[in-house]
């Protein structure tokens, strides 16, 4: 189909072209051979006039002018999904569909328990895929890999809507053999401890730095970093460190670990866990009954 010229086909080569940044990586995601996405983009360079991909030794970077078709693709295609290829209703005890949705572990230690308890009280046959965490995680949204993140208020995308789904504090948990567990944990003391900290892959700096140790003049020593939200409290066992996480999270995890909870030193705003969904999948039925439910399980946990 043409429009404008343009082979509307091509628009999904274009789309994982852009994304992939690689014709054998794109041809395996569109299953199909290598030489036919290259005949495709050498369409799309005479279409539009310009490179899009070019090659710089082993690598293939986007030209400028593709830099800036990329989102507007991506947000034609999501459009079209949203607006034609999903069924116009959901009915939630008789789907077939697959949410995909972005969350850190401590998002499904705490939260995801109490919604997929609202989804079988409503018998509700879909599945669901829960995504590792990543820096930039509007990305996948932006692509389509995620229907939902669920992510904290001071994260989402100015670019897309959003639910507050439920506030929540830090506290910090200790050894209970350790020095620190012993008295009060003063701010000193704080600052002078070793910290076990979580980064998400690809980021220099963990959510507490970016979003409250530099409001209190505070540089954490670094003892060790991990992936998992889930693995800090593990990892002070045994030691003289500190690990700061979610207040849910250190007085679940304190049920099965030696631990010492201690609130924070310092006072610190409460942070605000939210739902975010793309832009052009407002009206998508599916999602509507998703974030009601998210906003049930919110409320069946309580503070």
């Amino acid at each position: 189909m043409r429009f404008k010229k343009l082979d509307l086909n091509l628009l999904v080569a274009l789309d994982t072209l852009l994304t992939e940044q690689s014709i054998t990586k794109g041809a395996e995601k569109l299953n199909m051979s290598p030489s036919a996405l290259s005949n495709s983009l050498s369409r799309l360079r005479e279409y539009f006039n310009d490179d899009l991909l070019a090659q710089v030794g082993r690598k293939m970077l986007i030209t400028p002018f593709g830099e800036n078709l990329k989102v507007h693709v991506r947000n034609a295609l999501n459009n079209i999904e949203s607006t034609i290829l999903i069924q116009p209703t959901f009915e939630p005890q008789n789907t077939d569909r697959i949410f995909s949705i972005f969350c850190s572990d401590y998002t499904q230690t705490v939260f995801i328990p109490y919604l997929l308890e609202v989804v079988g009280q409503h018998k509700c046959t879909a599945r669901f895929e829960f995504l590792a965490q990543i820096d930039n995680p509007h990305e996948q949204l932006e692509r389509g890999e995620a229907d939902l993140l669920i992510i904290p208020s001071d994260f989402v995308s100015k670019e897309h809507p959003n639910d507050v789904l439920y506030e929540e504090e830090f506290a910090c948990v200790v050894w209970q053999h350790s020095e620190l567990a012993k008295g009060e944990l003063t701010k000193q003391k704080y600052a002078e401890a070793g910290h076990v900290v979580m980064r998400p892959g690809g980021m220099k700096k963990g959510f507490f730095e970016l979003s409250f140790a530099n409001q209190h003049n505070i540089e954490r020593r670094i003892a060790a970093t991990t992936f998992s939200f889930a693995s800090l409290p593990a990892l002070v066992i045994g030691t003289d460190n500190i690990a700061t996480i979610h207040a849910r999270l250190a007085h679940k995890m304190a049920q099965a670990w030696p631990l010492k909870i201690h609130p924070l030193p310092f006072d610190i705003p409460v942070l605000k866990q939210c739902a975010q969904w793309h832009q052009y999948r407002h009206k998508d039925e599916g999602l509507i009954w998703l974030r009601n439910a998210f906003q049930e399980a919110a409320q069946n946990m309580g503070s």
